[in-house]
């Protein structure tokens, strides 16, 4: 798997590809993409997560101690612990975890349904006649996908930093 902590960019293909060709590499195009969204789907994921469960852990264990109220230095912990949950809470909307998960479990979804159309295209025409302009179709949704995705990724950060101040 290519180390997605890098951009993605793909590689420039040789100047006058044929159909066939040129159809393979917009699907080449399209596994990168994928590749990225995926990855990047998990990590996201696995950090919603872990503020969940972080968070629920805190608001449970911290309402169990106060229910022990009478112990002093453990009414201390549950507000020391209500204080933390109230922080990692507040983690959560800054970074847009679960939306970026969700987004990029949808922009998956896109390349997926955008491979399987290709493919099935590139399979259901022979080589000679395989229209270039339907190819340029597909690769103007595949920028369709990545522009959907950029601007959405701004939209959230932004939306993350107003909240965040």
């Amino acid at each position: 798997m290519p180390n997605t902590s890098e951009p993605i960019q793909s590689d420039v293909p040789a100047p006058g590809l044929t159909p066939p060709e040129l159809a393979l590499d917009i699907l080449s195009r399209i596994e990168r993409g994928n590749t990225y969204a995926r990855s990047r789907k998990r990590k996201f994921r696995a950090r919603s997560s872990v503020v969940r469960v972080g968070s629920l852990t805190l608001s449970v264990t911290s309402t169990i101690i106060l229910g022990l109220q009478p112990l002093n230095p453990w009414t201390g912990v549950a507000f020391a612990l209500v204080a933390a949950v109230t922080t990692v809470n507040a983690l959560e909307p800054f970074f847009a975890w679960r939306d970026r998960w969700v987004l990029m479990e949808e922009t998956q979804y896109r390349f997926y349904r955008l491979r399987d159309e290709l493919t099935y295209y590139i399979a259901a025409t022979k080589p000679d006649h395989l229209d270039k302009d339907k190819l340029k179709e597909a690769f103007d949704e595949y920028q369709r996908i990545w522009d959907q995705l950029g601007s959405r990724w701004i939209e959230y950060r932004r939306i993350s930093g107003r909240d965040g101040q």
